[in-house]
């Protein structure tokens, strides 16, 4: 009896899918196998399909986004202003005066109706309830959410909430993808790149980024990089950047006056800036989450915390009008330079302290603008400082900035390649992308070494969720099923009576055979306690129960454990390749299993398991 093969030592990488795989029939004996090879190819007609409908959805998140803007708009001129308009607009303490208290705490209330009875799921930032629903429902977003959520932001951030309106336009394409997704026959994996691609397409039409976009979809919500779900994804957000560039021109998002070119002291301290703003991160996300359980404490209904947290925004506010809203307008002048060391400090520690306060009692609204506002302005003081200090390295207070607003947010997100595009696409500043590459990475190192969850997770897993974390390629993809099956395979004669079959797999570990008939095809597989209920004069086919599901030495190990739990067996005849295939030999559970050990010898897990034991 040959020894069952330890695992691949070389092979080809080979990638398929198997979606729609038929289940093996239970059919009489005597037919042949059933060889089921990869279903689909990674690119094939539905991709473009799934690339047409993303195109089409892009054009009309695009559409959905510039009509939030304008509805947030429309509310701020209202709350703040007493006029019907939808004209550009900011929050502003001088019609309402000590009375502008009141404005948060009232769109507070309406938020937490909103809420109460129409879906909870309004509260929050948007990003990780998408995220829930992609791992977790199929990416299966209600429709109701394609209208409440971004009411609800309209409502929270024209009321002067301290937030930004990406993460409810990001939340919005995403459930518009979904609902797309729920109406056509597509599959759920199809689904979730629909959802992603108007995700992506509601951050690129409003910052006019689509690289980053598409990253941000990848990083945050596909868990996955493969063709036939990014490329749809780019589509959109390319297609979503081009209809914001027709309606408000191709200008950056941010305005930012030129760089510094920085020298070779410069880019170290600007990757020491970059572990400041980790740490900054770490605290920044675990301050929100105290503050959300310290509400969840509250001897109150759910629906009043937003109204309760909205309290203090009206008080900063009234003494710091910079902290109500969007504030857009602030990180441009944190970017430009034009913000004193006073302004930076206020920004700094009331625009954190308001928009914690108001995000942890679960109000709607987005967490990029607050973070990068927060992070350019602590990039900002810090590079004034070091300036000051050193003067001789030639530290630019403008591009600290500009590292410290994408490090916190790359800390607290874990989206780092995110966050480095998307500070180069928002400010088109070329000098800028070395040190934002080192100062965010280091960001991201300080705060995983610290921190388990982000900002985005962290809600996630404490309602019992696990969120993927890293994302690396499928290693049974890598590895053919014929270096891995146990070869010879023991197989038995069609016409063999079961008590001599038992007879001769009596001292055999394995559980099931391959049966093959006169000219050696394959007509199934038969397992002991099957023959040991039968009769002892039955023949082995007459124990067969239905046909053969088998694999070829070429399919990958992937596809092979795709089959096994479609099909629901435990092993697969192994078919050589060719017109007349022939058995080669059995693939079972044990085999893929093992088939991990050179991954393991080559992480190293084995010998930490042995240190730890």
């Amino acid at each position: 009896m040959a020894e069952e093969s330890p695992g691949p030592e070389h092979a080809t990488r080979r990638s398929s899918t198997t979606e729609g795989l038929p289940v093996a029939p239970s059919l009489g004996p005597g037919l042949a196998a059933v060889h089921i090879g990869p279903h689909a190819a990674n690119v094939t007609s539905r991709t473009a399909w799934v690339c047409t409908l993303a195109v089409a959805l892009a054009v009309v998140a695009a559409g959905v986004a510039q009509l939030l803007r304008g509805l947030i708009f429309w509310v701020t001129n209202l709350a703040f202003h007493g006029r019907w308009s939808i004209a550009p607009a900011i929050p502003t303490v001088d019609r309402l005066g000590l009375a502008v208290v009141l404005v948060p705490v009232v769109g507070g209330l309406v938020v937490g109706l909103m809420a109460r009875y129409g879906s909870r799921a309004i509260r929050g930032h948007g990003i990780p309830e998408a995220m829930e629903q992609i791992l977790h429902n199929e990416s299966r977003i209600p429709v109701r959410m394609m209208f409440l959520k971004p009411l609800s932001a309209a409502v929270a951030i024209g009321t002067g909430g301290p937030f930004g309106s990406e993460g409810p336009i990001i939340a919005t394409g995403g459930a518009l993808g979904s609902v797309v997704g729920q109406l056509l026959p597509v599959t759920a994996a199809e689904r979730k790149t629909l959802l992603a691609a108007g995700a992506a397409a509601g951050m690129a039409a409003t910052f006019g980024t689509p690289v980053s976009a598409v990253l941000l979809a990848v990083e945050l919500l596909l868990f996955e990089f493969r063709p036939r779900s990014f490329i749809p994804v780019a589509l959109a957000a390319a297609t979503a950047t081009g209809v914001r560039f027709a309606w408000a021109g191709a200008e950056p998002a941010f305005q930012s006056a030129a760089f510094l070119e920085p020298s070779g002291s410069a880019l170290v301290l600007y990757v020491l800036l970059g572990a400041v703003a980790g740490l900054a991160s770490v605290g920044v996300t675990r301050c929100v989450y105290r503050i959300e359980d310290l509400f969840e404490r509250l001897p109150i209904h759910w629906m009043w915390w937003p109204a309760l947290g909205a309290v203090p925004v009206g008080v900063i506010g009234y003494f710091a009008p910079q902290t109500l809203g969007v504030g857009y307008q602030n990180i441009d002048g944190v970017l430009t330079g034009a913000l004193a060391t006073g302004p930076l400090l206020v920004l700094c520690v009331l625009k954190f302290t308001s928009w914690a306060i108001a995000l942890g009692s679960g109000t709607s609204g987005g967490t990029l603008a607050p973070l990068f506002t927060i992070g350019g302005a602590l990039g900002a003081l810090l590079g004034t400082a070091l300036a000051f200090f050193l003067p001789s390295a030639g530290v630019d207070p403008r591009l600290a900035a500009l590292v410290g607003m994408a490090a916190l947010f790359a800390g607290a997100s874990r989206a780092l390649l995110t966050s480095v595009v998307f500070a180069f696409e928002a400010t088109r500043q070329p000098l800028g992308l070395l040190p934002l590459l080192g100062g965010c990475s280091v960001a991201w190192l300080v705060s995983a070494a610290l921190m388990k969850h982000s900002i985005m997770t962290e809600r996630i897993a404490r309602r019992g969720r696990v969120v993927p974390s890293e994302y690396a390629a499928d290693w049974l993809s890598q590895w053919h099923a014929g270096d891995v099956c146990t070869r010879p395979a023991v197989s038995l004669p069609a016409s063999l009576s079961v008590e001599l079959a038992l007879a001769q797999v009596a001292d055999s570990r394995h559980q099931g055979f391959p049966v093959l008939d006169a000219l050696g095809r394959v007509l199934g597989v038969v397992m002991v306690r099957a023959m040991e209920k039968a009769t002892p004069e039955s023949t082995v086919a007459s124990v067969v129960q239905r046909p053969a599901v088998t694999v070829s030495t070429a399919d990958t190990l992937r596809h092979a454990a795709d089959l096994m739990a479609h099909a629901g067996v435990g092993r697969l005849p192994v078919m050589s390749e060719g017109p007349e295939p022939a058995l080669v030999g059995m693939l079972t559970r044990k085999d893929l299993v093992s088939a991990h050990r050179p991954r393991l010898r080559a992480e190293g897990v084995a010998a930490r398991a042995l240190a730890r034991g």
